[in-house]
């Protein structure tokens, strides 16, 4: 969760970048893009652990789509899902686990919402029609849809590290992280992901203003932005896949060639997050989940699909403290080991 208390940085400040860490905020502007998550990525920035970071991004279409006159054609899909970084994090290294508190995320003021036949469940509904594009206005808070202002829930689509092996395209979730689309990723949460290379190379982008769950069509309001992120690190922690928090719930973010991989892997994981890291036994973990837990799509337009599963905070504490384990299996305790 987000220590209140230690917030750092808010927009509209004009104090100058400082790019080696030193306890500032660091800016990162959009001249730093990459398309892929890759080891061989040069840093733009080096922080230390703690630090915190604002990230100035593109939206996925990199702004091409903000004018009133440009369409698909316009438009490389080579250069989509531009993500703003790398970041190196000091000290982070393969095996570690990157701690990344979304302290503050602010979008633009036009957002892009298009459809089309080319992914999604409605593409043999569009199939052969010209992709429609609209739009729209987004302020105080609610976007304008054609003179109905709906509530905005901004969220963040891609974040991740550098993979170990081969570069990973800004498109396509895995363990990594990347674009994994999920509505939870937002203001107030925290992720957790695993670190494969020295100093982890953290990249952000593609932005919604508001995306419903399962990405069915074709995308959110894609819209660009600007993000205040907390670094830390927790040596050796030996989680292996992207784990969400917020102040209610603990999440599992999965991806799968499938949605029935993509959900196994949710939900095995979550299991096994309560059992390692929790603390719970496998009957107790097993039972939580028929009860409480929530298996949720986040996206199916993307080259592989991602899934999450959710727990209730309060049950899994009331767990642990039925079996008297609460104290010595709590997640900071153990990140903190």
């Amino acid at each position: 969760m987000v220590d209140k208390s230690g917030a750092c940085g808010i927009f509209g400040t004009d104090e100058p970048d400082d790019m080696t860490g030193g306890g500032k905020l660091i800016k990162i502007t959009r001249d730093h893009v990459i398309y892929a998550f890759s080891q061989s990525d040069k840093p733009a920035a080096f922080v230390d652990a703690g630090q915190c970071v604002e990230f100035e991004t593109f939206d996925c279409y990199q702004g091409i789509m903000l004018a009133e006159s440009s369409t698909f054609r316009d438009f490389d899909r080579r250069f989509g899902n531009p993500a703003t970084g790398p970041v190196y994090v000091n000290h982070a290294m393969p095996g570690d686990t990157l701690k990344i508190e979304i302290q503050k995320l602010e979008v633009g003021s036009v957002g892009i919402l298009d459809i089309g036949g080319e992914s999604g469940a409605l593409r043999d509904a569009f199939a052969g029609r010209e992709p429609v594009i609209k739009r729209l206005s987004v302020k105080n808070g609610r976007i304008d849809y054609e003179g109905i202002w709906v509530p905005a829930k901004p969220m963040i689509g891609v974040i991740g590290v550098a993979p170990a092996g081969e570069p990973v395209g800004t498109l396509t979730p895995m363990d990594h992280g990347g674009n994994m689309d999920c509505t939870r990723i937002e203001e107030g949460a925290t992720l957790y992901l695993p670190v494969y290379v020295e100093g982890a190379l953290l990249s952000v982008g593609d932005f919604h203003a508001i995306m419903g769950e399962g990405e069915v069509a074709n995308c959110g309001v894609e819209i660009e932005g600007r993000t205040v992120l907390k670094v830390d690190v927790l040596k050796q922690t030996g989680i292996a896949w992207p784990v969400l928090e917020n102040e209610e719930q603990w999440i599992t973010i999965a991806y799968g060639a499938t949605l029935d991989e993509a959900s196994h892997k949710a939900v095995v994981q979550m299991f096994q997050f309560l059992c390692q890291k929790m603390g719970l036994s496998e009957v107790d973990a097993g039972m939580l989940l028929d009860m409480a837990g929530d298996l949720i799509i986040c996206q199916i337009v993307n080259p592989k699909k991602t899934v999450r599963m959710e727990v209730p905070k309060w049950l899994v504490h009331r767990m642990q403290e039925k079996d008297g384990n609460f104290a010595a299996t709590t997640w900071r305790t153990f990140g903190d080991a």
